[in-house]
């Protein structure tokens, strides 16, 4: 009688082999352009801490070429981030009633994206980017 090998699934690669898991891994890897944003905006409030001079070096070091090509790649990576977001979360709700209809999930994926937009465009406003 002969020893039997055990079954070893391979693991290297498996997000690529299915269109779904390539996306779910998108998705989650967008989770470090938001920490990467979140150091940026804590080293702002570190420099405004230091004074008007250290926040001017900061604010200058913003306006370098690799610092806005940087901002648009996180810009691209943030709003997908949003996207899919939004289009989890109706999976993620329970079940909402209004009187004795069901409120359909992309309702709240809708709203979500209107409240992003308008806030969004509300600070672009604040700031005078708009």
């Amino acid at each position: 009688m002969s020893a039997r090998k055990p079954f070893v699934r391979p693991m290297a690669g498996w997000w690529r082999r299915n269109p779904y898991y390539l996306r779910y891994m998108l998705m989650e890897t967008t989770s470090i352009a938001v920490a990467i944003y979140a150091v940026i905006l804590l080293a702002g409030l570190w420099r405004l801490g230091q004074g008007p001079a250290a926040f001017e070096a900061w604010i200058g070091a913003l306006r370098h070429p690799v610092s806005i090509l940087l901002h648009c790649v996180l810009l691209l990576a943030l709003s997908y981030h949003a996207y899919s977001w939004w289009k989890v979360l109706p999976k993620t709700l329970p079940l909402i009633h209004a009187g004795d209809k069901l409120v359909p999930g992309v309702v709240f994926s809708i709203l979500g994206w209107a409240a992003t937009l308008v806030i969004s465009a509300l600070v672009l406003a604040a700031t005078g980017w708009w």
